[in-house]
């Protein structure tokens, strides 16, 4: 089998109650609800990045987190059932940066020359996004899709600036905070590994944000 040289992949937590974003918990007062709508969301993400990779000739995978690999082979066959193969990994423990840099690692590893990570609650999410990081990668080492909330919703990076400059850049962020998009941007800036910036999007931290992107498309 030829070896893909790009990899997308989507960052999921499983969307079980209890297990999924504790911010969108909190705001539903329910974690059936929250899970319910977290579940829609992984689903939209990865039919999203489907399309992308399609397009752009890269290997998908679905790296999760919050389940084990029964779990995992079960839910990936129940999102992507009769799409194209989808690689399913475990994200493995310690705090973002760890599990990114993980995943990083895994894709070039893998033989990949551009590897691009999204989470899984962007309902704004088009394959253009994803089309566009890949065709930025060609030009620049890093890619960076800013967040409203001061982080970020996708990194890529290609193989040469991560082995250049890949642990640096993701050690010691302040993650879940406001700076963390300012922080990242400084510390490639000191690396000298020039970033391109896509459009911002906002990330799903509360109810209100969804219910737009709910009714619109509840029928599809």
């Amino acid at each position: 089998m030829p070896v893909a040289l790009r990899q997308l992949v989507v960052l999921a937590r499983w969307p079980a109650p209890g297990r999924c974003k504790r911010r969108l918990a909190a705001s539903c007062g329910s974690t059936s609800q929250a899970a319910a709508m977290q579940r829609r969301l992984s689903w939209h993400t990865l039919r999203t990045a489907a399309a992308a990779a399609k397009r752009c000739d890269a290997a998908l995978v679905l790296a999760a987190t919050g389940l084990g690999p029964r779990a995992l082979q079960r839910w990936g066959q129940q999102l992507h059932h009769g799409a194209p193969p989808l690689d399913l990994q475990l994200q493995g423990g310690g705090n973002l940066g760890c599990r990114m840099q993980r995943q990083l690692r895994r894709g070039f590893a893998r033989g990949s020359q551009q590897v691009v990570l999204i989470g899984s609650d962007l309902p704004d999410l088009q394959s253009s996004d994803l089309m566009q990081a890949f065709a930025q990668l060609e030009q620049q080492p890093l890619v960076l899709g800013p967040a409203s909330d001061g982080g970020y919703w996708l990194i890529g990076l290609t193989r040469n600036g991560f082995e250049r400059c890949g642990p640096a850049l993701m050690s010691g962020i302040p993650w879940s905070s406001n700076q963390v998009l300012t922080t990242t941007v400084q510390r490639a800036d000191a690396l000298a590994l020039p970033v391109a910036l896509l459009r911002e999007q906002n990330d799903l931290d509360q109810q209100s944000a969804l219910e737009p992107w709910l009714l619109m498309n509840r029928d599809r």
